[in-house]
């Protein structure tokens, strides 16, 4: 009993060494080193995250002295002054960026992970972490999630490419990354879960999941260390009175739908008739955000104390209607131009200002409406639903921020209202991937094929039983080379190597061949074209260099320095084919 044990613990630390470790991560079966690489990718996502909002808040509460989002205490010059400084200083940074460095937020990432296998830079992390803390303190009408998902998934791939695993485990640390930075920022863990599969991986899976699960965990616990684990907006007891609130209801998510629309399609306007300079976006974005923020202080900076006035039915309906279409002009024109700053935040207070004043309006005609705070709480999942695009995300993160489970019903049915109208009304996309396309990026070409086999390297399923052989052979060295019993003959001639064929071709040639030197280039056999890929690239890579390079096969190297290949493996189509099917 005692032996076995041993050899269980000695089978499962070698199992953990780093070469065994990277070996299993090239599949989705490998659950205990998925959730060791969700944890630590929590873990290093909540502090990032917790310097960030502790960096900002600090210097808000040097600047704001009566709290980090009380802009509206500034004297009007301060209130024009301040955002103008803050975009400045934004213009002469990315001025001084080179183009490929000036990337942030959730596009860039989306654009990473689509492209370029999810491997991001430090200088990019640098870059969207002081950037976006400008934003931020200087009051651009913005949220900190935008910024937050950006480093989440940064610091996560930065861990994946310093283990050096394959490029399969990064997808999966980039989804990790994201969950982590959505949990952590608003005390969200479950909505950051869904926001991950639904908005940047874009597919649920069981194997996906945990790893995910436990990065949102971790980094959720990291920073509630400091911040407390109180949701945003605290508001028990508020539920739908009557079943006369449903046409309302109803009505709320078209009007919802309308304004989501309109910011997509504004951004869209600003951005495409937005001056070609980086600098004068910035500055252009940070001055007309002065302007507004002069005439109506309660856009400046993310708003979240403006929802709680609204929820308690404390505006009045001229300034919540004010706010509302302030807000979303403002939001709209910062992302155009191209402001570091993310707009889960805004839709939130968009649609909470909506949210109040659609029930001001509906209580003049009908007394049996429910009180205010209900319906700004549905228009806020409303408006991130529509948006975004996605509806589970919206409704968990309602649920969390909020921590009332009693709205859950009626705000499944205005997020789903809102979300159909948007989309197939007014034809909206996804504002993440309106962002995307207006940088020249279509996100919505990968298929079902595409993504499944993202889910695997090469190393998964590579054949091991081959061997290297010379292109000229005499009749010892090609028995030689058949007594390993390879099922495949990988011909190298110099430093290239020029084909693959089957060992049993060669068995066949050494038997009806009546000479002494061979040539396995030209003896009668089945011969593949042959590429070369890592063994980090994931399947979905491989059959693109197949399909571009119109060849039969690929042989696997451990390094990326061609002087040094020294194949691993082999890769037939087929063996692609069985994994998909499979």
């Amino acid at each position: 009993m005692m032996k076995t044990l041993i050899k269980q613990l000695i089978h499962l630390r070698a199992s953990f060494q780093i070469r065994a470790f990277r070996s299993a991560l090239s599949s989705l079966d490998a659950a205990p080193q998925f959730a060791i690489l969700g944890i630590l990718s929590g873990l290093f996502t909540g502090l990032v995250i917790l310097m960030f909002r502790v960096f900002i808040e600090q210097v808000l509460t040097w600047i704001l002295p009566a709290g980090p989002e009380s802009f509206e205490q500034l004297a009007a010059l301060e209130r024009f002054l301040l955002p103008t400084a803050g975009a400045i200083v934004l213009a002469v940074i990315f001025a001084l960026l080179k183009k490929e460095n000036r990337g942030v937020g959730v596009s860039h990432v989306l654009e990473r992970l689509h492209r370029h296998q999810g491997y991001l830079s430090v200088k990019n992390l640098l870059v969207q972490f002081f950037t976006g803390a400008i934003a931020l303190i200087s009051g651009q009408t913005g949220g900190r999630e935008g910024p937050a998902i950006h480093l989440g998934a940064s610091v996560s791939s930065l861990l994946g490419q310093t283990l050096k695993l394959p490029n399969n485990s990064i997808r999966v640390l980039i989804g990790c990354g994201t969950a982590a930075a959505i949990g952590s920022s608003f005390n969200t863990p479950i909505a950051g879960v869904i926001f991950s599969m639904e908005v940047i991986v874009l597919e649920y899976t069981i194997a996906g999941f945990m790893p995910v699960i436990l990065a949102a965990v971790t980094g959720t616990l990291v920073v509630q260390q400091v911040f407390g684990d109180e949701p945003v907006f605290f508001i028990p007891g508020i539920a739908m009175d009557s079943y006369w609130d449903l046409p309302w209801i109803f009505l709320e998510g078209i009007v919802i739908a309308v304004l989501a629309a309109g910011l997509i399609r504004l951004m869209v306007i600003c951005h495409d008739r937005a001056p070609k300079p980086i600098a004068i976006k910035i500055f252009l974005a940070g001055l007309i955000t002065a302007s507004l923020g002069f005439v109506v202080p309660e856009i400046l900076g993310v708003g979240y104390d403006t929802v709680n006035q609204a929820l308690q039915g404390s505006l009045p309906l001229t300034l919540l209607l004010l706010i509302c279409c302030i807000k979303l002009v403002a939001t709209a024109i910062n992302l155009g131009l191209g402001m570091p700053i993310g707009l889960i935040g805004p839709t939130l207070v968009i649609g909470a200002m909506a949210g109040g004043g659609f029930w001001q309006l509906a209580s003049t005609v009908s007394d049996q409406v429910s009180e205010p705070g209900f319906y700004v709480i549905l228009g806020m999942g409303a408006m991130m639903g529509a948006a975004l695009q996605a509806p589970l995300a919206a409704l968990m993160a309602l649920m969390e921020l909020t921590r009332n489970p009693e709205i859950v019903l009626p705000a499944m049915l205005c997020i789903v209202i809102a979300n159909i109208t948007a989309a197939h009304g007014f034809g909206a996309k996804s504002i993440f991937q309106t962002q995307a396309l207006m940088l020249g990026i279509d996100l919505t070409g990968r298929n079902a094929r595409s993504l499944a086999l993202s889910r695997a390297s090469v190393e998964s399923i590579m054949s091991r039983k081959f061997i290297v052989a010379s292109a000229i052979l005499d009749r010892d060295s090609a028995e030689q080379v058949l007594r390993g019993q390879p099922n495949w003959v990988l011909v190298k001639s110099g430093p290239n190597y020029d084909c693959l064929l089957k060992a049993a071709d060669l068995q066949s040639g050494l038997a009806d061949l009546q000479q002494d030197t061979f040539d396995l280039r030209n003896i009668p056999a089945d011969r593949k074209d042959i590429a070369r890929i890592t063994w980090r690239a994931t399947l979905d890579e491989a059959f693109d260099i197949m399909s571009r390079d119109n060849v039969q096969a690929l042989y696997v190297v451990r390094v990326s320095a061609t002087q040094l290949d020294r194949p691993v493996g082999i890769l037939l189509p087929e063996d692609i084919e069985n994994y998909y099917h499979s």
